[in-house]
């Protein structure tokens, strides 16, 4: 015959467990040291079970003079629901909006103590990287896409409505460079080719005036302004950009997988850029100054971790490469398109040599940006 003992007993049901030592204790003479010994348990556990309640006491703190306070604890399940962020961008999150302090494992719990779902999102497996990116040299290889800022999907609905109310820009042009992850940003009211070739000549003179020297290779949609799919703009593009090195590679059709990177810091401009600092704006300089600064936080001092960064930042990257590049090719400055183009027009009359034109916009040959 199989005994339970007090501990077994214990972990079916506590009541049990404690009318079975007040037994033994009755039956002993009321002896607490002869019951303890019995039960192979603790005098004090004797005394709990004869003396105190059959039911287990709550083990919840009595007061606790650090737990958050209703309304905040309210508003940080809020703010996670509103944007989507998890414990460790919700930190940081309401660092740099509002000022709250608040440490991960504190938020984590409050998500977890208010059944806060994590969104998830399916992956598919065994997929290859985009890039060997343990051989590539910094600003080789490109990624070029656009973004448009009035999204009501990704914004809350106030930042979207200060936005609009204040006619802040309502497009990003951005290109980054994929060993590196280093980006150059630009802004405009108004998609067009024509701002799309000023953007990616900007880039490449840029990059050719720091000593970049290798072939640059440009990864692009087939948005209407870049080529919008055609064929003879893409090689009339290519033609004029040859004179400084560029090549531009448009996707598939429904392959923006092909594009993962540059789409990833899509979601970093809403979260940590558009959410905290666009309400902070009234006008088109003061944004463009926060844009600046949102480009040099991401270049200098934003911490990557996608294949071959291991949490370096682009800079930090970039130095270790012992790359000849000038280190000043970081100081790109982030512009409005509509301004350059009031003082300098398009860039297609930069390349109209190419074709028989007069080139009139410098005095330096073009030939001098070519890689050498």
């Amino acid at each position: 015959m199989n005994i339970i003992s007090y501990h077994e007993l214990r972990k079916i049901s506590p009541q049990k467990a404690r009318e079975l030592v007040r037994k033994v204790f009755e039956s002993n003479n009321k002896n607490v040291s002869k019951t303890a010994k019995i039960l192979g348990v603790s005098r004090h556990t004797v005394r709990r079970a004869v003396y105190g309640p059959l039911e287990d006491k709550s083990k919840k703190p009595k007061s606790s003079p650090k737990k958050l306070s209703s309304e905040l604890e309210n508003f940080i399940v809020e703010e996670s629901k509103k944007t989507g962020f998890r414990y460790r961008r919700l930190s940081f999150y309401l660092l740099r909006k509002y000022g709250i302090k608040i440490s991960e494992n504190t938020i984590k719990s409050i998500l977890r103590r208010n059944s806060v779902a994590r969104k998830t999102k399916r992956t598919k497996k065994g997929e290859r990287s985009l890039y060997d990116y343990e051989t590539l040299i910094p600003f080789s290889e490109f990624q070029l896409d656009t973004k448009h800022l009035l999204d009501k999907e990704s914004l809350p609905k106030e930042v979207y409505e200060h936005m609009k109310r204040y006619n802040l820009p309502c497009y990003e042009w951005n290109i980054i460079d994929v060993a590196t992850r280093t980006r150059f940003t630009a802004y405009s009211y108004e998609l067009s080719s024509a701002f799309g070739f000023m953007f990616i000549s900007l880039v490449a003179l840029w990059l050719r005036t720091h000593n970049v020297r290798n072939i640059i290779k440009i990864r692009l949609d087939n948005g209407a302004e870049f080529c919008g799919g055609s064929e003879r703009k893409l090689k009339q593009w290519n033609e004029m950009l040859s004179f400084l090195g560029v090549e531009l590679n448009p996707i598939p059709p429904k392959a923006k997988h092909l594009m993962g990177i540059i789409e990833n810091s899509h979601r970093a401009d809403d979260e940590y850029f558009l959410m905290i600092h666009a309400e902070r704006c009234k006008t088109k300089d003061e944004f463009i100054q926060r844009a600046q600064k949102w480009q040099d936080t991401w270049n200098f001092f934003r911490p990557h971790n996608g294949k071959g960064m291991n949490g370096r930042t682009p800079f930090e990257k970039f130095i270790a490469s012992k790359s000849l590049v000038s280190s000043h090719i970081f100081q790109f400055p982030t512009l409005l398109l509509e301004d350059i183009m009031k003082k300098v027009g398009t860039f297609y009359s930069l390349f109209c040599n190419k074709f028989g034109g007069k080139y009139v916009f410098t005095t330096y040959p073009l030939q001098f940006f070519l890689p050498l």
